[in-house]
């Protein structure tokens, strides 16, 4: 299958957030490998544009995604690409902040897309998943790992062995949602929550994330040396010195990236 420029649709939002829209209604948002590239193509923009600061990843009303295609799969056509990995994305997300705003079912893979991202806005009405253990599979794009790292063990285990799906207001319960929102309000909420993250200097943004990220396996003790790379650039930028600026003048800091 030949590559689809409009699998994945993209807006700029406030000239600062990109909005990533999954458009495949026909195969309910899932991935094959022309839909891995697409998202991967719209990734790489996110990260080269410096003036954009947030992207919110979204579907349609009725669904996020429904994971990878089983139709292509039968094929050989597996939804990944050889930079990021499952669906564009899984192995190597933005170093940028990215948010999933909900609607429907996020299923398998599409709740393994909701954890490559930093934050999740939901409808109140989602529900989300990893459903293949009930069909012989395994959640490879990182559910068996990183939602034990997200939300209680003997919760996530249930929830990987069984397949059976969620409510979005289960795990907003659980502290997996960041905001739940009224059906066919996840995007304006996730948009809320980037223009929140927008409003924060981009750099400490940015190295706030990685440090976060790349922590994971440090102990304490390394982690007061480990960090300092991270923190180089802002310590000399000139967002630092108007960030300390903007707060003895009591005004808005207004940030330029560098």
């Amino acid at each position: 299958m030949s590559d689809r420029p409009d699998l994945i649709a993209t807006e700029v939002i406030d000239e600062r957030i990109l909005l990533i829209r999954i458009d495949r209604p026909e195969r309910r948002n899932a991935f094959d490998g022309a839909t891995a590239r697409a998202l991967e193509a719209a990734i790489d923009r996110y990260e080269a544009d410096d003036a954009l600061r947030c992207a919110v990843l979204t579907g349609s009303d009725l669904v996020f995604s429904a994971g990878q295609d089983l139709i292509a799969a039968a094929t050989g056509d597996m939804g990944v690409t050889e930079r990021r990995g499952g669906f564009g994305i899984m192995a190597r997300p933005p170093v940028k902040p990215i948010i999933a705003a909900v609607e429907g079912h996020a299923l398998a893979g599409g709740l393994e897309l909701c954890l490559a991202c930093d934050l999740i806005v939901c409808s109140r009405t989602a529900s989300l998943g990893l459903p293949e253990a009930a069909r012989s599979l395994v959640a490879m794009g990182g559910g068996c790992f990183r939602l034990p790292k997200r939300i209680p063990y003997h919760l996530a285990m249930e929830l990987i062995l069984t397949g059976k799906p969620w409510p979005a207001t289960l795990f907003a319960e659980l502290g997996l949602i960041n905001r739940l929102a009224e059906p066919g309000g996840a995007v304006d909420g996730a948009l809320e929550l980037a223009r929140d993250i927008c409003a924060a200097g981009p750099l400490a943004v940015r190295a706030s994330k990685q440090i976060v990220v790349d922590s994971q396996g440090w102990t304490d003790e390394e982690a007061w040396t480990k960090q300092l790379p991270y923190l180089t650039a802002l310590h000399h930028s000139e967002d630092l010195r108007e960030g300390l600026r903007a707060f003895a003048e009591k005004r808005p800091p207004v940030w330029k990236g560098r």
